[in-house]
């Protein structure tokens, strides 16, 4: 199955095509992760995107676009593939429906995961992790045993950059700007269901498999 996962930054989305990825043993892309590792490896791309992602803007398609061009053509990905953070706008939807148009194998689901604003300010400052060992925590939800101390390698904690509250605020305003047109442009097309992303992850994941379950894609 091939599907992409929409919804604001801090909503859940990655955790939830996490475990769906490794329910149906499909490949993730999420392309907020390869660009914070080359930002962590100083690459030409990293150096590139960093200064956008520190304001919590978006990076240029034309970097995120390669970037999932390659990934969709690697062999791992003929039977089937989850993007998580791509498509986030308009434009690069049209240039996936492009690459997937000549292959033959176009999208089978979008989902659209949906969580109040507030609720994702707080989830998202409140968010802390190891700059080591790549541990995450959260000041509310799942604090450290110490405060401000990883628990597996015993480094100080840290608050990303675009964790910050005016980075986050930022961040939601430009995915209201940019990057929710994709619900109508994929509604339009039948593709979209929205995804109530409230509540433990286990009740959001039964929801999400409902979803595909009405579709024959579970």
């Amino acid at each position: 199955m091939r599907l992409v996962f929409l919804g604001a930054p801090g909503v859940g989305k990655g955790t939830q095509a996490e475990r769906i990825a490794a329910r149906f043993h499909l490949p993730k892309i999420s392309t907020g992760d390869i660009l914070r590792e080359a930002v962590r490896n100083q690459t030409p791309l990293g150096l590139e995107a960093k200064a956008c992602m520190e304001q919590g803007k978006l990076v240029p398609d034309s970097v995120v676009v390669g970037i999932v061009k390659s990934k969709l053509a690697e062999p791992g990905c003929a039977g089937g593939f989850l993007l998580d953070g791509f498509p986030r706008t308009v434009g690069q939807a049209e240039e996936l429906a492009a690459m997937l148009g000549t292959t033959g194998r176009p999208l089978d689901r979008v989902l659209n995961v949906v969580v109040p604003r507030t609720d994702v300010v707080r989830r998202l400052s409140g968010r802390r992790s190891c700059p080591k060992c790549q541990a995450v925590y959260h000041v509310d939800f799942a604090p450290p045993k110490t405060e401000g101390v990883c628990d597996q390698c015993k480094s100080a904690l840290v608050q990303r950059s675009d964790d910050r509250r005016e980075a986050v605020e930022t961040r939601l305003t430009v995915y209201e700007e940019q990057t929710a047109p994709l619900i109508a442009y994929y509604r339009q097309r039948g593709l979209l269901s929205d995804l109530d992303g409230k509540g433990p992850i286990d009740e959001v994941q039964g929801r999400l498999l409902n979803v595909l379950a009405a579709q024959g894609l579970a």
